[in-house]
Protein backbone atom coordinates (compact mmCIF):
# COMPACT_ATOMS: atom_id res chain seq x y z
CA UNK A 1 0.00 0.00 0.00
CA UNK A 2 1.75 3.33 -1.18
CA UNK A 3 2.01 6.39 1.70
CA UNK A 4 -1.03 8.13 -0.14
CA UNK A 5 -3.36 5.23 0.18
CA UNK A 6 -3.02 4.88 3.42
CA UNK A 7 -3.30 8.46 4.53
CA UNK A 8 -0.36 9.28 6.23
CA UNK A 9 1.78 11.00 4.08
CA UNK A 10 0.76 13.40 1.01
CA UNK A 11 2.76 14.88 -1.86
CA UNK A 12 3.89 18.61 -1.95
CA UNK A 13 1.90 20.38 -4.50
CA UNK A 14 3.86 23.53 -3.86
CA UNK A 15 6.94 25.26 -2.00
CA UNK A 16 7.26 29.05 -1.13
CA UNK A 17 8.98 31.78 0.58
CA UNK A 18 6.58 33.93 3.15
CA UNK A 19 7.06 36.98 5.51
CA UNK A 20 4.92 35.52 8.62
CA UNK A 21 2.22 33.43 9.44
CA UNK A 22 -0.11 36.80 8.39
CA UNK A 23 1.25 36.30 4.63
CA UNK A 24 0.95 32.79 4.08
CA UNK A 25 -1.54 30.80 2.26
CA UNK A 26 -4.43 29.51 4.30
CA UNK A 27 -3.61 25.69 2.54
CA UNK A 28 0.58 26.58 2.89
CA UNK A 29 2.32 24.97 6.11
CA UNK A 30 4.68 27.83 7.39
CA UNK A 31 8.44 25.78 8.17
CA UNK A 32 8.85 28.25 11.54
CA UNK A 33 10.99 25.35 13.76
CA UNK A 34 14.02 23.44 12.17
CA UNK A 35 14.38 20.05 12.83
CA UNK A 36 16.89 20.27 15.83
CA UNK A 37 15.01 22.88 17.58
CA UNK A 38 16.23 26.45 16.03
CA UNK A 39 13.75 29.40 14.72
CA UNK A 40 14.00 28.76 10.93
CA UNK A 41 13.31 32.10 10.22
CA UNK A 42 16.24 33.37 7.84
CA UNK A 43 17.08 36.47 9.54
CA UNK A 44 18.54 39.52 8.75
CA UNK A 45 21.74 40.21 7.12
CA UNK A 46 23.34 42.51 4.70
CA UNK A 47 21.02 43.94 2.39
CA UNK A 48 18.08 42.57 3.99
CA UNK A 49 15.11 44.30 5.91
CA UNK A 50 13.56 41.67 7.87
CA UNK A 51 13.60 37.88 8.17
CA UNK A 52 11.27 34.75 5.98
CA UNK A 53 10.44 31.59 6.07
CA UNK A 54 9.85 28.56 3.75
CA UNK A 55 6.49 26.98 3.62
CA UNK A 56 4.57 24.22 1.07
CA UNK A 57 1.36 23.03 0.32
CA UNK A 58 -0.24 19.83 0.11
CA UNK A 59 -3.31 20.74 -1.63
CA UNK A 60 -4.55 19.04 -4.56
CA UNK A 61 -6.69 21.54 -6.03
CA UNK A 62 -4.09 22.35 -8.81
CA UNK A 63 -3.51 18.46 -10.06
CA UNK A 64 0.40 18.87 -10.07
CA UNK A 65 3.02 17.74 -7.60
CA UNK A 66 6.06 18.82 -6.55
CA UNK A 67 8.94 16.07 -8.34
CA UNK A 68 11.83 17.11 -7.31
CA UNK A 69 13.39 20.44 -5.23
CA UNK A 70 16.70 21.70 -5.92
CA UNK A 71 18.91 24.80 -4.53
CA UNK A 72 21.39 26.61 -6.25
CA UNK A 73 23.69 29.44 -6.89
CA UNK A 74 22.85 32.86 -8.23
CA UNK A 75 25.62 32.35 -11.26
CA UNK A 76 23.50 29.02 -11.83
CA UNK A 77 21.60 28.49 -15.06
CA UNK A 78 18.10 27.24 -13.57
CA UNK A 79 17.85 23.65 -15.01
CA UNK A 80 15.40 22.89 -17.46
CA UNK A 81 11.82 21.89 -16.27
CA UNK A 82 12.54 23.64 -13.38
CA UNK A 83 11.56 27.07 -11.58
CA UNK A 84 11.70 29.21 -8.75
CA UNK A 85 9.49 29.19 -5.95
CA UNK A 86 6.71 31.53 -5.54
CA UNK A 87 6.90 34.86 -2.56
CA UNK A 88 4.02 35.80 -0.63
CA UNK A 89 6.09 38.62 0.60
CA UNK A 90 5.03 42.01 3.18
CA UNK A 91 6.01 44.74 1.28
CA UNK A 92 9.48 45.46 3.32
CA UNK A 93 10.63 41.37 2.97
CA UNK A 94 12.94 40.71 -0.15
CA UNK A 95 14.50 37.68 -0.42
CA UNK A 96 18.35 36.92 -0.97
CA UNK A 97 19.57 36.22 -4.50
CA UNK A 98 22.54 34.11 -3.67
CA UNK A 99 21.34 31.26 -3.46
CA UNK A 100 17.85 30.14 -5.08
CA UNK A 101 15.36 27.20 -4.38
CA UNK A 102 13.81 25.71 -7.64
CA UNK A 103 11.28 23.00 -8.08
CA UNK A 104 9.90 21.13 -10.98
CA UNK A 105 6.20 20.34 -10.74
CA UNK A 106 4.45 17.53 -12.62
CA UNK A 107 1.32 16.58 -13.62
CA UNK A 108 -0.36 14.13 -11.35
CA UNK A 109 -1.22 11.49 -13.31
CA UNK A 110 2.32 11.93 -15.21
CA UNK A 111 4.65 11.02 -12.45
CA UNK A 112 4.78 8.11 -9.66
CA UNK A 113 7.79 9.66 -7.47
CA UNK A 114 7.15 12.90 -5.89
CA UNK A 115 8.40 15.01 -2.75
CA UNK A 116 6.03 14.06 0.14
CA UNK A 117 7.99 16.28 2.39
CA UNK A 118 10.65 18.40 3.63
CA UNK A 119 12.33 20.00 6.56
CA UNK A 120 15.16 22.10 7.54
CA UNK A 121 18.31 21.78 9.85
CA UNK A 122 20.66 24.10 11.51
CA UNK A 123 23.72 22.35 11.99
CA UNK A 124 25.23 20.77 8.90
CA UNK A 125 26.54 17.67 10.47
CA UNK A 126 22.97 16.48 11.42
CA UNK A 127 21.66 13.81 9.51
CA UNK A 128 18.22 13.04 8.60
CA UNK A 129 17.24 9.12 8.08
CA UNK A 130 15.08 8.95 5.04
CA UNK A 131 15.37 12.42 3.69
CA UNK A 132 18.04 13.36 1.27
CA UNK A 133 20.41 16.04 1.67
CA UNK A 134 19.28 19.14 -0.98
CA UNK A 135 21.73 21.87 -0.50
CA UNK A 136 22.66 24.85 2.24
CA UNK A 137 20.92 28.32 2.52
CA UNK A 138 21.64 31.28 4.21
CA UNK A 139 22.84 29.44 7.53
CA UNK A 140 20.38 26.01 7.22
CA UNK A 141 20.37 22.77 5.29
CA UNK A 142 17.22 21.85 3.28
CA UNK A 143 16.05 17.85 3.15
CA UNK A 144 13.57 16.46 1.33
CA UNK A 145 11.69 12.88 1.03
CA UNK A 146 10.75 11.33 -1.83
CA UNK A 147 8.66 8.49 -2.32
CA UNK A 148 5.23 7.11 -4.41
CA UNK A 149 2.11 7.96 -4.05
CA UNK A 150 -1.14 7.45 -5.82
CA UNK A 151 -3.66 10.02 -6.93
CA UNK A 152 -6.72 10.39 -4.49
CA UNK A 153 -9.75 8.55 -7.09
CA UNK A 154 -12.31 11.08 -8.30
CA UNK A 155 -15.62 11.63 -5.94
CA UNK A 156 -18.88 11.62 -6.71
CA UNK A 157 -20.49 14.71 -7.00
CA UNK A 158 -24.01 14.91 -5.47
CA UNK A 159 -27.08 15.41 -7.94
CA UNK A 160 -29.99 17.40 -7.37
CA UNK A 161 -33.12 15.33 -6.90
CA UNK A 162 -36.12 17.36 -8.01
CA UNK A 163 -39.02 17.21 -6.20
CA UNK A 164 -41.11 14.76 -8.85
CA UNK A 165 -38.42 12.63 -8.71
CA UNK A 166 -38.74 12.56 -4.72
CA UNK A 167 -42.27 12.50 -4.41
CA UNK A 168 -42.42 9.10 -5.83
CA UNK A 169 -42.22 5.84 -3.67
CA UNK A 170 -43.08 1.85 -3.93
CA UNK A 171 -44.96 2.29 -1.11
CA UNK A 172 -47.63 4.48 -2.28
CA UNK A 173 -51.02 2.82 -3.59
CA UNK A 174 -50.60 2.83 -7.23
CA UNK A 175 -53.45 4.82 -8.83
CA UNK A 176 -56.96 2.86 -9.95
CA UNK A 177 -56.43 1.48 -13.82
CA UNK A 178 -59.17 3.69 -15.77
CA UNK A 179 -61.90 0.99 -17.37
CA UNK A 180 -60.77 -0.20 -21.07
CA UNK A 181 -62.89 1.28 -23.44
CA UNK A 182 -63.68 0.23 -26.90
CA UNK A 183 -63.01 1.88 -29.62
CA UNK A 184 -65.29 3.71 -31.90
CA UNK A 185 -66.31 0.83 -34.42
CA UNK A 186 -67.32 1.94 -37.92
CA UNK A 187 -70.64 1.95 -38.92
CA UNK A 188 -71.51 -1.72 -40.58
CA UNK A 189 -72.70 -1.13 -44.55
CA UNK A 190 -75.84 -2.34 -44.70
CA UNK A 191 -75.44 -4.04 -47.88
CA UNK A 192 -73.40 -6.80 -46.17
CA UNK A 193 -75.58 -10.00 -45.28
CA UNK A 194 -73.94 -11.59 -41.84
CA UNK A 195 -74.75 -15.16 -41.65
CA UNK A 196 -76.91 -16.61 -39.34
CA UNK A 197 -74.71 -17.45 -36.68
CA UNK A 198 -72.89 -13.58 -37.15
CA UNK A 199 -76.26 -11.78 -36.98
CA UNK A 200 -77.58 -13.77 -33.95
CA UNK A 201 -74.37 -11.76 -31.61
CA UNK A 202 -76.24 -9.10 -29.20
CA UNK A 203 -74.69 -5.74 -29.91
CA UNK A 204 -72.58 -5.78 -26.42
CA UNK A 205 -70.39 -8.44 -28.39
CA UNK A 206 -69.69 -6.62 -31.62
CA UNK A 207 -68.77 -3.47 -29.58
CA UNK A 208 -66.21 -6.36 -27.80
CA UNK A 209 -64.70 -6.76 -30.52
CA UNK A 210 -62.26 -4.94 -32.34
CA UNK A 211 -62.82 -2.78 -35.42
CA UNK A 212 -59.70 -4.66 -37.07
CA UNK A 213 -61.11 -8.07 -36.92
CA UNK A 214 -64.78 -7.46 -37.57
CA UNK A 215 -65.33 -8.23 -40.90
CA UNK A 216 -62.28 -10.03 -41.29
CA UNK A 217 -63.53 -13.09 -39.66
CA UNK A 218 -66.58 -13.49 -41.74
CA UNK A 219 -66.07 -16.32 -44.41
CA UNK A 220 -68.58 -17.81 -46.52
CA UNK A 221 -68.91 -21.12 -43.84
CA UNK A 222 -70.46 -18.75 -41.60
CA UNK A 223 -74.28 -19.58 -40.62
CA UNK A 224 -73.71 -23.11 -42.92
CA UNK A 225 -74.62 -26.45 -40.33
CA UNK A 226 -72.82 -29.52 -40.97
CA UNK A 227 -74.41 -32.54 -41.24
CA UNK A 228 -73.12 -36.00 -43.20
CA UNK A 229 -75.23 -36.93 -46.56
CA UNK A 230 -77.78 -39.54 -46.09
CA UNK A 231 -75.90 -41.91 -48.40
CA UNK A 232 -72.97 -42.22 -46.01
CA UNK A 233 -75.07 -42.30 -42.83
CA UNK A 234 -74.29 -46.17 -42.04
CA UNK A 235 -77.03 -45.60 -38.90
CA UNK A 236 -79.95 -44.50 -40.99
CA UNK A 237 -79.44 -46.93 -44.13
CA UNK A 238 -78.55 -50.10 -42.37
CA UNK A 239 -75.48 -50.86 -43.54
CA UNK A 240 -73.41 -50.84 -40.50
CA UNK A 241 -73.57 -54.43 -39.66
CA UNK A 242 -73.05 -55.55 -43.80
CA UNK A 243 -70.21 -53.25 -43.76
CA UNK A 244 -68.61 -54.39 -40.43
CA UNK A 245 -69.03 -57.89 -41.86
CA UNK A 246 -67.23 -57.26 -45.24
CA UNK A 247 -64.25 -55.29 -43.12
CA UNK A 248 -64.28 -58.40 -41.22
CA UNK A 249 -63.45 -60.91 -44.52
CA UNK A 250 -60.59 -58.70 -45.48
CA UNK A 251 -57.51 -60.86 -45.91
CA UNK A 252 -54.18 -59.00 -45.68
CA UNK A 253 -51.34 -60.30 -48.24
CA UNK A 254 -48.21 -60.48 -47.67
CA UNK A 255 -45.88 -59.66 -51.29
CA UNK A 256 -45.38 -62.80 -51.97
CA UNK A 257 -49.06 -64.02 -52.39
CA UNK A 258 -49.76 -61.30 -54.53
CA UNK A 259 -46.44 -62.61 -56.45
CA UNK A 260 -47.99 -65.70 -56.94
CA UNK A 261 -51.03 -64.54 -57.63
CA UNK A 262 -50.40 -62.39 -60.33
CA UNK A 263 -46.66 -63.37 -61.63
CA UNK A 264 -46.63 -63.26 -65.30
CA UNK A 265 -43.91 -65.26 -66.93
CA UNK A 266 -44.16 -63.12 -70.39
CA UNK A 267 -43.79 -66.89 -72.01
CA UNK A 268 -45.81 -65.28 -75.29
CA UNK A 269 -43.88 -61.82 -75.68
CA UNK A 270 -40.71 -64.23 -75.70
CA UNK A 271 -42.15 -66.86 -78.25
CA UNK A 272 -43.03 -64.05 -80.71
CA UNK A 273 -39.90 -62.42 -80.33
CA UNK A 274 -38.14 -66.18 -81.26
CA UNK A 275 -39.79 -66.05 -84.56
CA UNK A 276 -38.02 -66.21 -87.46
CA UNK A 277 -39.68 -64.01 -90.39
CA UNK A 278 -40.40 -66.23 -93.53
CA UNK A 279 -38.52 -64.50 -96.05
CA UNK A 280 -39.92 -64.01 -99.64
CA UNK A 281 -38.71 -65.80 -102.80
CA UNK A 282 -37.78 -63.81 -105.69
Amino acid sequence: MSLMESGKVLPLTAVAWTSNTGCCPKDFVLISITVDGVTANFTRSFGMKSGYYLCYSKDLKSSVVVSDIQVISDKDTIPHGYSYIREFLDSKTTVSKKKRVVVRTSPVANVETAVLDIKLTAKSKMLLQHYTYVGDIHGYVLWCRKGQFSSPGPKAKPRSISLDVRSLSLEEPSAPALPLRPRDLPPIPQQIRLSNRRHSLQAGDVQNTSADNSLQTITALDGVPFSLHPDFDLQANGTALQLNSQLNNIRIKSVKDIENEYSYTFTVEESAAKRIRPSVST
